[in-house]
C-alpha cells in the first residue's frame, strides 16, 4: 500500500471523527438548553404538586432545586430521594431519574429514563407524573 493512500485515508478518518465530535457537542448543548426549560416549565411544577399532595396524605417529601437539578427528598432520610438529571453520554441525550432508597443499613439505587428515547423537549407533565408515581411506590407501600 502506498504511503499517500494511508495518509489520505487517515486524514479522512480524522476529519470524520472531528465532525462527529462537533455534532455530538452541539446535540449536548441543545439538550442542556432543552433540559433547563424542561426543569423550569414541566418537572419542577409537577414535582412540587406531587410533594404537596404527599404531605396532605402524610408522606413528608421536600423539593430541592440545586443548581441545574431537581430532587424530591424524603423528610425521614437524607438517602431517600428521586432526582432528575440529563444523561448526555448516549447516542441521544435524555432525562433520567435516579432513585435512592435506604433499606435498613443498605442503600439501593436505580437509574432509568423518565421516558425512554424522548428528548428533554418532548417530555410532558404526564410523563413526569407517571415517572414519579412509579418511582414513589416503595415509599407508598410502607
Amino acid at each position: 500500500m502506498e504511503v499517500s493512500q494511508v495518509r489520505n485515508r487517515l486524514k479522512r478518518a480524522i476529519d470524520a471523527a472531528r465532525e462527529r465530535a462537533q455534532q455530538r457537542r452541539q446535540r449536548v448543548a441543545d439538550a442542556e438548553r432543552d433540559y433547563a426549560a424542561f426543569l423550569e416549565h414541566v418537572a419542577i411544577p409537577v414535582t412540587r404538586q406531587v410533594a404537596n399532595a404527599l404531605k396532605v396524605e402524610g408522606y413528608g417529601f421536600t423539593v430541592f432545586t440545586p443548581g441545574g437539578g431537581l430532587r424530591l427528598a424524603s423528610d425521614r432520610s437524607r438517602d431517600d430521594y428521586i432526582e432528575f438529571m440529563l444523561d448526555g453520554g448516549g447516542a441521544s441525550p435524555e432525562v433520567v431519574g435516579r432513585i435512592s432508597q435506604t433499606r435498613g443499613s443498605r442503600t439501593v439505587e436505580d437509574e432509568r429514563p423518565v421516558k425512554a428515547g424522548a428528548a428533554p423537549s418532548a417530555l410532558t407533565d404526564e410523563d413526569v407524573l407517571t415517572f414519579l408515581l412509579e418511582a414513589l411506590q416503595p415509599w407508598l407501600e410502607r
